[in-house]
């Protein structure tokens, strides 16, 4: 079984990395039958000679090996029919951007497998960099706000040597009793919470969130039925809302009316109502200053993400009233942080953490025969046809 770890060759390029070379040599020790290649690579995170200083082979041609390990779609002229990929395909929810991409990969006889579809029996989630953008973002959205307000001045993320970094910048500015709100309680929201329970801002119930008032920040996580209600006026369970969203209304309003800043670190399905809607950010009752939108879905549960931002430009204005972009400083504009890549910002770190995870979830089924079904529930395509739980994808494949 020969793997390959491949360049990044989407611009802007990503640092990141599948397998840090430590991890690819743990790997080995755990499978001294497979073998290894990765592709150099002048903007990794890890170069080459740290690879190389391992005994790890680094080539500029690696399209001998069978499975390729990547991080961020593959350009279609890179694509090698008759292979199989693992990466970030930013197909699942029809991406229209990644239309074409799709096709190409059915094209090709490719078989891809998502690291967004590796998920547990439950359908849980093995794999991914999610704790890491929820680093960044609580960082991003306090430094928003540092900015916006001309309190205080922090560096980019992406400046510094890591999550300790971030923490002792964090540590050193002093913040009023601003309140957070945190959509999602995963991964991404692991990470938020582990920013915010670093520099000492208190956790407290969503109910006392919303009822008191506090002499220092404080931050709340609340879960899907705490932002989300049954039209028909009953309380269920989580479970009622993930099979029926289409039943449910965003009952967020209730937190619009008393936080400063709103940080998203939930997964939302196409058809879960919006959460953070115009009339919202609308309402003169609307207190938010900043949101930072780590789960950057443009057009999709956030209303005021109206695009993607950038690392270079983290931050854009929002202005309810039109519904249209303007100057940070405009003084009626919400600010958003919409970074599409934050685990970029800790590349190393990111790195590190993802490639435990795969070694940990995700090697085992290529030598257990796939005993827990982890590679079959995670496979979109194979040998140029929609598996049978991405059937669902061929509407969006035909242009329909």
């Amino acid at each position: 079984m020969k793997f390959g770890i491949i360049k990044e060759r989407k611009n802007p390029p990503d640092r990141r990395v599948v397998f840090s070379p430590n991890a690819l040599l743990e790997l080995k020790q755990i499978y001294p039958e497979v073998e290894i290649k990765v592709e150099s690579s002048d903007f990794r995170v890890f170069t080459d000679k740290e690879y190389q200083n391992l005994n790890i082979a680094v080539e500029n041609d690696i399209s001998d090996c069978a499975i390729f390990l990547g991080v961020k779609e593959v350009p279609i002229d890179a694509l090698i029919p008759n292979k199989t990929y693992f990466f970030f395909s930013h197909t699942i929810k029809e991406q229209p951007h990644n239309q074409k991409l799709l096709q190409a990969i059915l094209k090709y006889k490719i078989d891809l497998y998502d690291y967004e579809t590796i998920v547990n029996q439950y359908n849980i989630r093995l794999i991914g960099f999610g704790k890491y953008a929820g680093i960044v973002g609580a960082y991003n959205a306090i430094r928003a706000f540092g900015i916006k307000f001309e309190l205080f001045k922090l560096p980019k993320a992406a400046t510094l040597s890591g999550k300790e970094a971030l923490i002792t910048h964090l540590k050193r500015i002093v913040l009023p009793p601003l309140k957070f709100v945190v959509t999602g309680t995963g991964k991404v929201g692991g990470g938020v919470a582990a920013v915010f329970d670093a520099i000492k801002i208190k956790k407290v119930s969503p109910e006392d969130y919303l009822t008191k008032k506090y002499a220092q920040a404080v931050y709340t996580q609340i879960d899907v039925l705490d932002y989300n209600k049954r039209k028909d006026g009953q309380v269920i369970d989580n479970n009622d809302f993930f099979e029926n969203p289409q039943d449910y209304s965003s009952d967020f309003e209730r937190f619009t009316k008393v936080s400063d800043i709103y940080i998203t670190a939930h997964f939302h399905a196409n058809n879960a109502p919006v959460i953070l809607t115009r009339e919202m950010l609308q309402a003169n009752n609307c207190k938010l200053k900043i949101v930072a939108d780590i789960s950057c879905d443009v057009n999709g549960s956030i209303a005021c993400t109206l695009r993607s931002s950038t690392t270079d430009e983290p931050l854009y204005g929002y202005l309810p009233s039109e519904n249209k972009e303007v100057e940070v400083f405009h003084p009626a504009a919400i600010v958003v942080m919409a970074v599409d890549n934050l685990p970029c910002e800790l590349p190393k770190e990111a790195s590190e953490g993802f490639g435990e995870m795969f070694l940990e979830h995700v090697m085992p089924a290529f030598f257990n025969g796939d005993k827990d079904g982890i590679l079959q529930r995670a496979k979109i395509t194979e040998k140029g046809k929609l598996t049978t739980r991405y059937s669902y994808l061929q509407d969006y494949v035909d242009g329909k």
